[in-house]
């Protein structure tokens, strides 16, 4: 969250809400972390794919959009156990970058 509050914790450090990893999938959210805590979304992603067989770009995206209905912003960035690569958000950008060993690479802020 661009211009946060001084001293400001948000939810990037509580496990479950900000960051969670598996066996399956590894995210990491950013944002409005209020709001991510509520709902925890990173536990919520692993939940999805573990317990729906949702695809990683199924699950992040659901998440994000419960994430909006509930009148948060942010996004996340998630991988999971074969590769793919998901950074889906609601806002209008974020700061968000991957590398991959096979040399696909992505830098960004603003939509593409």
């Amino acid at each position: 969250m661009t211009n946060k509050k001084h001293g400001r914790v948000g939810d990037s450090a509580v496990i479950g809400a900000g960051t969670y990893a598996n066996d399956q999938v590894a995210i990491s959210t950013t944002g409005h972390g209020e709001f991510f805590i509520r709902s925890v979304t990173a536990y919520d992603i692993a939940a999805m794919i573990r317990y729906e067989q949702s695809s990683l770009f199924s699950a992040t995206s659901r998440a994000i959009e419960k994430l909006g209905e509930l009148g948060g912003t942010g996004g996340l960035i998630a991988i999971d156990r074969d590769g793919n690569i998901a950074l889906p958000y609601n806002t209008l950008g974020m700061y968000r970058g991957y590398k991959t060993s096979k040399e696909d690479q992505l830098v960004a802020i603003w939509e593409k």
